[in-house]
């Protein structure tokens, strides 16, 4: 019911634009966010959108980092700037409604020379 994409490799330094969409069927969302999830780490927070027009970002991507919402599109994106190797990771998409948390399937971003 998430359909997450727009991960790849990319030169540090360089920027990715990721998306994800939610089916027609998830209604009521409160928030939408990203976390990612690197080798022998825990997930985290990245960034999170709520419905009442907050965000707010990890310590380690502000500046960098931008999550936006389309909602007519029921889409939440993550433009990342100014990437490091250290943001290698796979980026998932969670999106919470009044009644139920949904879990998008991950798009691995590599940030590698």
């Amino acid at each position: 019911q998430l359909q997450a994409s727009g991960g790849g490799l990319v030169q540090p330094g360089g920027s990715l634009r990721l998306s994800c969409e939610a089916s027609g069927s998830i209604f009521n969302i409160i928030a939408m966010a990203w976390y990612r999830q690197s080798p022998r780490k825990q997930r985290e927070l990245v960034a999170v959108d709520s419905s009442g027009g907050s965000t707010n970002y990890a310590d380690s991507v502000k500046g960098r980092f931008t999550i936006s919402r389309d909602n007519a599109k029921n889409t939440v994106y993550l433009q990342m700037n100014s990437l490091r190797p250290e943001d290698t990771a796979v980026y998932y998409c969670k999106v919470v409604t009044n009644v139920q948390i949904y879990w998008g399937q991950g798009t691995l971003v590599t940030v590698s020379s």
